[in-house]
């Protein structure tokens, strides 16, 4: 009886772990995510009196035990919305093992594109949207919450930069984790919020290329210049060529002009006091009528740039992920 006994038991056991250690095949699940849409002025105040909205979002998984919780990269678009650099990098990091959430902040919202008319959507808000997303996903058994990265693109990109900011996530961040890093690409940097180089101390890794005249990339130099010397963790990469959309496999060569967008790179856009973004050049409020904002900056891939920086955020996240 006691052989017995022991018999059934390993076999309990065996049972048991065959269970947890099954694979499931690559998956998706589609996710609805209740937010707002908000002025950056409402943002930056913490007014959260603004229009319910819902946003959504794929999440897609790797091949992986059920038993092992997995590192999640949420994926950020810019102001032509979900293209296909969001299709080349989640699809990259699902062979790399982490899943991927895309993040749609323009449907919900009745929107396609904003490039034209930057006015129609606070820059805010697709970080706002994050934050949302996170406390839905931070629940959920297969993904490991300490676990979250924020990619974003142009203005996705800007986006994932300034959710790093602690200000805006102990006023906005509500789902009991923080990003464990955050990856802008090509991002917008001319705009300064108050206490902007206090962050919540997790890495920041930008990357940016030399000819971007839609976001240029000396304004990304300047603030990582501040972030380092406020001793924040950040480092930058630029690449010789690496035109706006340098990722994008459907980008033109060489660049085309985006075709009537707005581009603030000749503005200096600052928060003076809490909520107020200041024209520079005005001393006013900054408005997208503004004489510094410019029209049909230049989009186009750079498989180089892509190859390298395809590298470099591999090699960064085998280094956060090592524990």
């Amino acid at each position: 009886m006691k052989y017995l006994l022991i018999a059934i038991l390993a076999t309990v056991s065996l049972c048991s772990k065959a269970e947890t250690d099954i694979v499931y095949p690559p998956r998706s699940e589609i996710y609805s995510i209740p937010s707002l849409t908000i002025s950056d002025k409402q943002f930056l105040l913490g007014d959260k009196n603004g229009k319910e909205v819902t946003v959504n979002g794929i999440l897609r998984f790797p091949p992986k035990p059920v038993s092992q919780k997995i590192p999640v990269i949420f994926l950020v678009h810019g102001s032509s919305g979900m293209g296909a650099n969001i299709d080349y990098w989640s699809n990259h990091f699902l062979g790399q093992g982490y899943a991927t959430f895309s993040m749609d902040g323009f449907t919900g919202r009745g929107l396609t594109v904003v490039g034209p008319n930057q006015a129609l959507l606070g820059r805010l808000n697709l970080a706002l949207d994050a934050y949302k997303a996170m406390e839905i996903l931070a629940k959920h058994p297969r993904l490991d919450s300490n676990k979250f990265v924020m990619m974003g693109f142009s203005r996705g990109g800007q986006a994932a930069l300034f959710a790093s900011v602690e200000r805006f996530n102990n006023m906005w961040n509500k789902s009991g984790t923080v990003f464990a890093a955050h990856i802008p690409l090509y991002a917008d940097c001319v705009t300064s919020y108050i206490s902007d180089t206090k962050t919540t101390g997790k890495p920041i890794q930008l990357h940016h290329g030399s000819t971007d005249d839609y976001n240029p990339v000396t304004a990304c130099r300047e603030y990582v210049g501040k972030l380092k010397a406020a001793n924040q963790n950040v480092e930058m990469f630029e690449y010789d060529f690496g035109p706006h959309a340098f990722d994008s496999p459907l980008g033109s060569v060489p660049p085309v002009a985006s075709k009537d967008a707005q581009t603030v790179r000749s503005c200096r856009i600052v928060e003076k006091t809490v909520g107020n973004l200041i024209n520079t050049q005005t001393n006013q409020e900054f408005k997208y009528s503004d004489a510094c904002v410019e029209l049909n900056p230049h989009v186009g891939k750079d498989d180089d740039a892509t190859q390298k920086a395809t590298r470099e955020i591999d090699m960064f996240l085998a280094n956060l992920f090592k524990n």
